[in-house]
């Protein structure tokens, strides 16, 4: 059975990276990924106003108020043992939800997840870099 999941697994990923990523509707706003920190893996796209995406690496959006839902990835380092040094790096998932009221069509949009340790961090920035809105909730698996 596990010979048979692998390769459809490979399948389905493959086909996700290779469809393109659609041109920005100029009467939309566009919102980017980043995870400029060390450790930080990805960020991606989960939900929008509490509904699920079929396309989980960007957010297209109407202009006004949103409620983004994004999962953020990236790794944690715990004191080590008998050595005294840090352990391998555990991978930590979170979903975390930002608000933003006032989302402007044809703007582009950032939206940038960092973390320090076991804390995450979610910002979104505007095209001049100016901080708009953090995380309202985050939920994390271990």
């Amino acid at each position: 059975m596990r010979q048979f999941l692998l390769p459809l697994a490979m399948i389905f990923l493959s086909a996700c990276a290779s469809t393109p990523i659609p041109a920005p509707d100029p009467q939309q706003a566009w919102v980017d990924f980043a995870t400029p920190t060390p450790g930080a893996k990805m960020v991606m796209a989960q939900r929008l106003d509490g509904k699920s995406l079929n396309d989980g690496r960007y957010f297209q959006v109407p202009p006004g108020s949103h409620e983004l839902m994004v999962r953020f990835d990236f790794e944690v380092y715990s004191g080590g043992g008998l050595g005294g040094g840090l352990s391998q790096p555990r991978d930590r998932t979170c979903f975390i939800t930002v608000q933003y009221d006032h989302f402007e069509a044809g703007q582009r949009y950032r939206l940038e997840g960092r973390s320090l340790a076991f804390t995450p961090n979610i910002r979104l920035y505007d095209a001049q870099r100016q901080l708009l809105a953090e995380e309202r909730s985050v939920n994390c698996l271990p």
